[in-house]
């Protein structure tokens, strides 16, 4: 049995060039780990700023989520063979992520998923999913019939926010800068569609104001987003896309709407005893894509040997979806 395999390592900070393929000690698992052979894995923008240095922790094997097999489980918590999704848990931050060819997961953030869907299709899944879950039904306890402002829809994390919210019957306004898929969030299922673009609220009726909001554009909207939330409502942050600068001299008495619910998401805590992976249902969100509810296919997908060019696709800002890496 190899004691190496081959991994894709980050080996000085900067552009997709500095991922290099590399032999590695191949991990071993102890009790509470799963040790995955990884057969395709999601890229994600955190991979991004993880490789250029702009993160708070990054491992050189970077990766924050994978679909594979299980090879050992010496807890056995997971049946050895089993397909499963490892999503997070420390996973390419204070630990080697999914970018190898294997990789040790901990046991809470592996869910075993019965499926007959490709590799690199169930791949698009994990992360994505897992977030939006958590943001629309475990932060905002979104419900029917409520109103729901989602900017950022045709992100990743987006579109399935977009999927599952108008599955629970909620009133979704979307908001994306790509006017090209306005029809196509229509077609989901979005009640109306909006320009993304600061002072958005120059795009609705006066005084339209939503029961929750779903920010995925980051720092640069936040307040914008709590001004169009009604007071006793939610606003939750749980993305970046317009970069990770902070908002400068914050200054809650003046630029704060009173009775707005404000929180902030970060997928790094699921499978953590406060947002465990059993909460979150998976295998019927798999089941809805596989039978063609919901349209969830990667949008790119690159052999292994080429992952630099799916970080290039990454870096472009341009893939209108999930970009997946397969084995």
């Amino acid at each position: 049995m190899s004691v190496t395999m081959k991994a894709v390592v980050i080996s000085s900070f900067g552009g997709p060039e500095v991922l290099t393929h590399q032999e590695v000690p191949k991990p071993t698992p102890t009790v509470g780990e799963v040790l995955v052979r990884v057969k395709a894995f999601g890229v994600n923008h955190a991979e991004m700023h993880m490789r250029k240095g702009e993160w708070d922790e990054w491992n050189p094997i970077t990766g924050l989520e994978c679909v594979g097999l299980v090879e050992a489980c010496p807890g056995g918590e997971v049946p050895v063979g089993s397909k499963v999704m490892g999503v997070m848990g420390g996973m390419g931050r204070n630990r080697p992520g999914g970018y190898g060819e294997f990789v040790n997961v901990p046991a809470a953030n592996v869910v075993v998923i019965e499926t007959h869907m490709p590799w690199e299709q169930l791949a698009a899944i994990p992360e994505v999913y897992s977030t939006a879950w958590s943001c629309l039904f475990t932060i905002l306890n979104l419900k029917r019939g409520e109103s729901l402002l989602l900017r950022g829809a045709t992100s990743t994390i987006g579109q399935a926010a977009l999927n599952l919210a108008v599955d629970s019957g909620a009133v979704v306004t979307a908001t994306t800068r790509r006017e090209e898929r306005f029809q196509w969030l229509k077609d989901i299922g979005a009640s109306n569609v909006l320009f993304e673009q600061s002072d958005i609220g120059k795009q609705l009726s006066d005084g339209q104001r939503f029961d929750k909001t779903l920010n995925l554009v980051g720092n640069k909207v936040l307040l914008e987003s709590i001004s169009l939330t009604k007071a006793g409502g939610r606003m939750l942050q749980a993305g970046w896309l317009g970069g990770l600068a902070p908002v400068e001299e914050f200054n809650p008495m003046v630029q704060m709407e009173s009775g707005v619910h404000f929180s902030l998401f970060h997928s790094k805590v699921l499978g953590t005893p406060t947002f465990p992976m059993s909460g979150i249902p998976l295998q019927g969100i798999v089941d809805k894509i596989e039978n063609g509810s919901w349209d969830a296919k990667p949008t790119k997908v690159f052999e292994y040997e080429n992952v630099v060019d799916a970080h290039r696709a990454l870096d472009s800002h341009d893939a209108g979806g999930k970009i997946v890496v397969k084995h």
